[in-house]
């Protein structure tokens, strides 16, 4: 993402730094939570990808709280209340030059941007509340896992640490090594400490009535850090708030399926989803990492490291190339690349491992079938987080598969062998893995690893659809029926399809009546 000039607010005689990205018709002040650096965000493809979605329709004024990232350090003994931070969203709004905004606040941030509109009615259009709370201790931790999270957190800040705490499912080590680097650059260990005992000090349960804008609440149904039913008791208190449950576990807004973070937030505020040029299509993926990078890169030393990794995407290329690759990303130690075939999807994985071992760099590899979406150079959707996750299961000199693939491959030539069930972040249910073998280690696929369909792994909401598909209704017809969006409805059919384990609607229409749905 290109560098974006930093400005900065005078706030009772501290400087808060802010950014501002796009040029939308309206203002979206994006208030960050625990931690957070203008110039380290960027550096993630997943924050700068949601700031990408996001600055499409609006104009972002993104902001450094005080005391952290590019502000002005303060005492971290003496650190300010929750109010005192809400008031510097003003004096940045002020300096911007944005007389009314929509309000983003992520996690703690969601406090600040409540008890903003509640101060400040006449300036805020609407709020944007994702995985908040309103009371620390009853939804994110009690006070005795808080005082074990400070003593963790005093011990080893600067190396990633909370992210255990937001994230601990989450098995992607360059996201860790970047994690390390924005604590780091967010603050002191002192200030964090202090920071930490303030957001413990938040409680706004008796503001929450008197806030008087529209709001839409998103929080993640497994969220390893804040319970959901912090946002179900803000919904209930918030007239007119709607909440919007979206699977995942990851509490960093910018992990997981963004997009989908950002479709929902675009409608909202604009009434209407993003621009048609995002296709969804049907896709073979594979993601390629380099296993234990920062390891190796101290290891051999940057010289003969940045060689090497050279070496490796130049092979990675030229195979995504030869068995006709569509789109191809490289991100320094990981490819993510789609294919029209799953055939070519594994083949591509076969060959880059046989370059990494010859290079000295073992691989972890996933392959998987899904729908995403693409627009330009992007490649996103639910489907590349489950095939991360997918190469995130598999060890080194492993191409770990979804069963799904490995069934598309029938008569390919290519061998499987089983490996049970994999729990995978984003998946929504166990899914069936298989590892693509060379023929003398093959064995077998045995039935009994197959997960045979059950409604029970659908929700409300996708066995109606489901019976709307057994009746023989199009995507359009079934989101005039429900009163949903058609891009909605495509996404709950991608889902049904991923959790039944079928192929098409034709499929899932005849389970539905062998299930005695008719």
């Amino acid at each position: 993402m290109k560098p974006v000039e930093t400005r900065y607010a005078e706030s009772s005689g501290v400087h808060i730094a802010y950014q501002v990205v796009g040029q939308g018709a309206l203002d979206l002040v994006l208030v960050p939570g625990f931690i957070s650096n203008l110039d380290v965000n960027g550096e993630d493809p997943g924050y700068s990808h949601l700031l990408k979605r996001l600055s499409a329709f609006s104009r972002v004024i993104q902001l450094d709280k005080r005391g952290t990232g590019l502000s002005d350090r303060v005492d971290p003994a003496a650190l300010p209340d929750l109010r005192s931070r809400m008031d510097d969203v003003r004096a940045v709004m002020d300096a911007a030059g944005s007389g009314r905004a929509a309000i983003f606040g992520a996690s703690e941030g969601a406090a600040m941007a409540i008890l903003f509109a509640k101060t400040y009615p006449e300036r805020t259009r609407a709020l944007v509340l994702y995985g908040g709370y309103a009371h620390f201790h009853r939804w994110v931790m009690d006070e005795t896992d808080f005082q074990r999270f400070l003593d963790t957190t005093e011990a080893f800040w600067g190396s990633g640490v909370t992210l255990k705490a937001l994230a601990p499912r989450l098995n992607d080590e360059r996201f860790a090594t970047w994690w390390a680097r924005l604590e780091r650059l967010s603050a002191s260990p002192a200030a964090a400490l202090s920071l930490a005992r303030m957001n413990a000090a938040i409680d706004i349960r008796g503001v929450l009535p008197t806030v008087d804008a529209p709001a839409l609440l998103i929080h993640r149904s497994n969220d390893a850090y804040v319970s959901i039913e912090g946002s179900r008791y803000i919904r209930d208190r918030i007239a007119g708030a709607r909440l919007i449950e979206i699977p995942g576990s990851d509490h960093p807004v910018w992990t997981g399926d963004v997009d989908r973070i950002a479709d929902e937030i675009e409608e909202f505020l604009t009434g209407t989803r993003p621009a048609s040029e995002i296709d969804r299509v049907l896709a073979a993926l594979l993601v390629a990492r380099i296993d234990g990078a920062e390891r190796l890169a101290a290891r051999l030393g940057d010289r003969a490291w940045l060689k090497r990794c050279e070496d490796l995407r130049t092979a990675a290329f030229a195979a995504a190339e030869r068995f006709g690759a569509q789109g191809m990303r490289w991100d320094g130690d990981r490819l993510l690349a789609r294919f029209d075939g799953p055939a070519r999807a594994a083949r591509t994985a076969l060959a880059l491992r046989d370059a990494g071992t010859a290079l000295g760099l073992p691989l972890a590899q996933g392959v998987h079938v899904g729908e995403i979406e693409t627009g330009g150079d992007t490649m996103t959707g639910l489907a590349v987080q489950i095939t991360e996750r997918i190469a995130g299961w598999a060890k080194p000199g492993e191409i770990a598969a979804s069963s799904l693939l490995a069934e598309l491959s029938a008569g390919s030539g290519l061998h499987f062998a089983a490996q049970g069930m994999a729990e995978l972040e984003g998946a929504g249910h166990p899914l069936p893995v298989v590892l693509v073998v060379a023929e003398q280690h093959l064995e077998p696929m045995m039935p009994k690893t197959r997960m045979q369909p059950s409604l029970d792994v659908l929700t409300a909401r996708e066995r109606e659809i489901l019976a709307l598909i057994a009746d023989g209704m199009s995507n359009p017809r079934i989101a005039a029926r429900l009163a949903l969006s058609e891009h909605t409805v495509k996404r709950h059919v991608a889902n049904i399809l991923a959790k039944l384990d079928l192929a098409s609607r034709t499929a899932a229409a005849a389970f539905s009546v062998s299930q005695g749905g008719h």
